[in-house]
């Protein structure tokens, strides 16, 4: 019993002491909130002066007397519950006062202590990051940008099915509470989250749709961890609350759907009914709106596409959720759970689809201009509608893909045995696909992983190790092969390819119809229109015979005549004394005096040579800047053979100028720009601006129609083709570089320009012939092939049709220019379509267009 008094007595004095250090605290307390109070008044009568805080203070005393009076009236302070009601309203008013001053903190972000909230401006127009799409001039969608991949749509067209399925699951109550639900707070607390959390589908909405939880709404107190889970909640109920006073409960619902994430890089409702069952939102059954809803618990874990097991299981737990609150009977549940998961996976890639190439450039001028003007290509729902044609786009696909199909055949048969990367002399070049791989992003991944120590590792990944990939074929109708492959194998495999890029144009608008920047965009992310530059070969003489023509100090026409007779030029070029002597691509020289239409028609060397030593270089350079090239060019002899590179894009452009009445026109890709909401922003037109004279862009325009009309014309094999309805007339020039590297061809007519080059990825990889390389055989049949799938479409039928005849007197002579008795005999044996090397194959006669199209004599594969 003693040892029982001495235990009591030590607890009582242990709770003594402890009731002694509480006073002790308590007075200390009070002297510091004593001496807290008594600086505040100091600073106080500072600020207001003694009397007025004097005034103050009176009055408050005055009030908490009478305060205190009017309670004493109705509770005895001499009561022993006093005490503690007392105590209880200080705490009820302290905790108000305390949660008045959270929510200040927390919506003013007050000294950057719990990050940024909403304004109340973007609560009531509160702004989505929406996909801008881009369109045909024609009304077909042809591509999206976005950061986030999400088409708005409206609340009519959200299934029923859909909202009931996201209410039996997400919040049954949502229809009966104001943005925050306490019962299902206190299960959430109860069941510590296991029977789901407390968060409403109006927390959802604030969550996703102001990013409460990324970066830059983050603060000082958000770093702790426990504080931050609390801050962020905080946040989510105090925004529904505001969502709930602005908003209806269909508006709610609708930015739901709209912002919600549901995985595979699908934002929204619509996108994600497309992406995972190729299907409009309102065409969606149960059993699929279940499958999107059970995605929310958790995108991966429950993704149909990756775990198709876990997600039918969610999709039956989300049926079951829809028949215990009537949604659905218990029997059709359990009908519609026993029936397999079907998805159809549709991923909607920005690049897919037609233009692949073309969405580049659109991205690049889309982008520019909105930095100018405050818009975001990826976040701002821009409706593009570019110049391209749906139909024009499509044949001009199907075309590059016959003829490239046809020509690497003929190109893989020219080389069978053999790699086509050589020199000059034909020997395959040592270490080119050593040279390659080493510009590669595998090549320099690999060497700071391993270099220097382990240089051998490198060349183990990249010429032993064999990957699983798809490349690129021509003879798959999928359009691909699965292998296995080394790195160093696919390089060369790729190699072997030809290229192609081909563009066409309206020279009155400056619209670009179509464009095909290469073979496909999946495996050739090179756009050979506007980003790939190469020698555009005899397709630049054109600028060297405007030059004379248009000039006044030369001032020639189309029936002047020069002897083709050798050439010879010396110059000085970086300091260094140089000579250049151009030669005719057959090897020989006529010594007949030719027309400048003839001599342009068989493409000569040594004619535009000596009239590029006329004109001088410096001033053919100055003529192709005015009508549209852009490129640098060196202002040297070899100017007018095209020794300078040029791209696709711009040579169409500048060639658009002979059928514009001598107005260069700049190549437009994008006619307007409307907002999320459909209103114009922006309509955009080319510039233009008096490149020549109209007599000098007509008697040109008649000089190009020779390249199909004079004896040994270039561009005669433009005859094979079924174009030459409704009286149609056309002009054009080919081209070939040295060694066969670039085939080239732009053809003209009045209401369309069409160029197209075909080549290697490298300048060492082409043809070994002339015969089977030069733009003739290379580049014209994809305009030929393109050109003939437009004119037999009749929505095209308007395009066909003769140049107009000239509007203006034309005083120099260009139709009878006679005959001279010293041209060589046999014609034909001077064509060229060269720029200064190479053999050539010669392409029969073809009478005028008032003549019957001849048969087809020539290869165009």
């Amino acid at each position: 019993m003693n040892e029982y008094r001495g235990r009591f007595r030590a607890v009582r004095h242990a709770f003594g002491a402890f009731r002694r250090r509480v006073r002790q605290r308590r007075a200390q307390l009070g002297n510091v909130k004593r001496g807290v109070g008594r600086q505040i008044y100091r600073q106080t009568v500072r600020v207001a002066g003694e009397e007025r805080v004097s005034s103050w203070t009176a009055a408050y005393r005055a009030f908490r007397d009478r305060l205190r009076s009017t309670v004493h009236q109705y509770i005895d302070p001499d009561s022993w519950y006093y005490p503690y009601l007392k105590g209880g309203l200080k705490a009820a008013l302290y905790g108000a006062l305390a949660l008045g001053i959270y929510v200040f903190i927390l919506n003013y972000n007050f000294l950057y202590l719990t990050g940024a909230m909403p304004s109340v401006e973007e609560l009531r127009n509160p702004k989505l990051n929406q996909a801008s799409e881009i369109y045909s001039q024609d009304g077909v969608m042809i591509g999206k940008f976005y950061a986030e991949n999400r088409t708005p749509i409206k609340f009519e067209n959200i299934p029923e099915p859909l909202i009931n399925a996201l209410i039996a699951t997400e919040d049954i109550r949502f229809f009966n509470h104001g943005g925050i639900d306490p019962r299902a707070i206190g299960r959430a607390v109860v069941n510590l989250g296991s029977d789901g959390g407390g968060s409403t589908i109006t927390q959802q909405l604030a969550k996703n749709l102001f990013k409460t939880r990324r970066k830059q709404n983050k603060g000082f107190l958000t770093r702790i961890p426990g504080i931050r889970a609390i801050i962020y909640k905080s946040k989510e109920w105090l925004m529904a609350l505001k969502l709930e006073r602005n908003f209806t409960k269909q508006e709610i619902l609708t930015y739901y759907f709209n912002t919600v994430d549901f995985g595979s890089n699908s934002f929204g409702l619509k996108t994600a009914a497309r992406t995972f069952f190729n299907k409009d939102p309102d065409s969606l059954n149960v059993q699929e709106g279940a499958v999107l809803v059970g995605l929310q618990k958790a995108t991966t874990a429950y993704n149909p596409l990756k775990n198709p097991k876990r997600s039918q299981e969610r999709r039956n737990v989300v049926l079951n959720q829809m028949a215990k609150y009537n949604f659905l009977t218990q029997a059709q549940a359990d009908s519609i759970s026993a029936l397999p998961l079907v998805t159809e996976y549709t991923p909607e890639n920005p690049y897919s689809g037609p233009a692949s190439y073309l969405k580049n450039a659109v991205q690049d001028f889309v982008k520019k201009w909105g930095e100018e003007n405050g818009y975001d290509l990826y976040t701002d729902g821009l409706h593009i509608v570019t110049t391209i044609d749906s139909r024009m786009q499509n044949y001009a696909e199907e075309a590059t893909a016959e003829k490239m199909k046809q020509l690497q055949h003929t190109f893989d048969n020219h080389w069978r045995g053999r790699n086509p990367w050589t020199d000059e002399n034909g020997d395959e070049l040592p270490g080119f696909i050593d040279s390659v791989a080493r510009r590669t992003e595998r090549y320099k991944t690999l060497s700071k992983r391993f270099l220097p120590l382990y240089p051998d590792s490198i060349m183990y990944y990249m010429k032993n190790k064999k990957y699983k990939m798809r490349v690129f074929s021509w003879d798959s109708k999928r359009g691909y092969d699965s292998t296995e492959m080394t790195p160093y194998d696919s390089i060369a495999y790729y190699k072997h390819f030809l290229q192609s890029g081909m563009v066409a144009m309206d020279p009155h608008t400056g619209y670009i119809r179509a464009w095909v920047g290469g073979l496909d965009y999946d495996y050739f992310k090179y756009d050979h229109v506007k980003q790939g530059r190469r020698q555009p070969g005899s397709t630049f003489k054109p600028f060297v015979y405007t030059a004379a023509i248009d000039d006044t100090l030369v001032n020639m026409s189309p029936c002047d005549r020069i002897q083709d007779r050798p050439f010879r030029k010396s110059y000085r070029e970086n300091g260094e004394e140089k000579v250049w002597e151009p030669r005719n691509s057959t090897g020989y020289y006529s010594y007949s005096n030719m027309t400048l239409r003839r001599a342009l028609a068989r493409s000569v060397n040594s004619i535009t040579a000596q009239l590029t030593d006329r004109v001088t270089p410096e001033r053919v350079a100055e003529y192709a800047h005015r009508m549209g090239i852009r490129s640098r060019l060196d202002a040297v002899p070899s100017i007018g053979l095209g020794s300078s590179d040029v791209s696709l894009y711009e040579l169409v452009g500048a060639y658009c100028t002979f059928v514009n009445e001598g107005e260069a026109i700049e190549p437009i890709i994008v006619q307007r720009i409307e907002d999320r909401d459909g209103k114009e922003i922006q309509t955009f037109s080319p510039k233009r601006k008096q490149a020549i004279n109209p007599e000098t862009a007509f008697l040109m325009r008649y000089m190009l129609q020779g390249g199909l009309q004079e004896p040994g014309g270039t561009s005669q094999n433009l005859w094979s083709f079924s174009l030459w309805k409704n009286g149609h007339e056309m002009g054009g020039k080919t081209g070939t570089t040295s060694n066969n590297s670039d085939g080239w061809f732009v053809g003209l007519s009045n209401n369309l320009v069409v160029g197209a080059w075909v080549g290697g990825d490298d300048r060492s990889i082409h043809f070994r012939s002339t015969d089977l390389g030069e733009g003739a055989k290379t580049a014209l049949p994809l305009v030929g092939r393109f050109l003939e799938k437009v004119y037999a479409d009749p929505k095209f039928k308007n395009l066909q049709g003769p140049f107009p005849k000239p509007k203006i007197s034309i005083t120099k002579d260009y139709m009878n220019c006679g005959y001279d008795y010293n041209e060589e005999s046999d014609e034909s044996d001077s064509t060229d379509t060269s720029d200064e090397l190479g053999d050539s194959t010669f392409i029969p006669v073809i009478p005028p267009p008032d003549a019957l199209p001849p048969p087809d004599t020539t290869n165009t594969q």
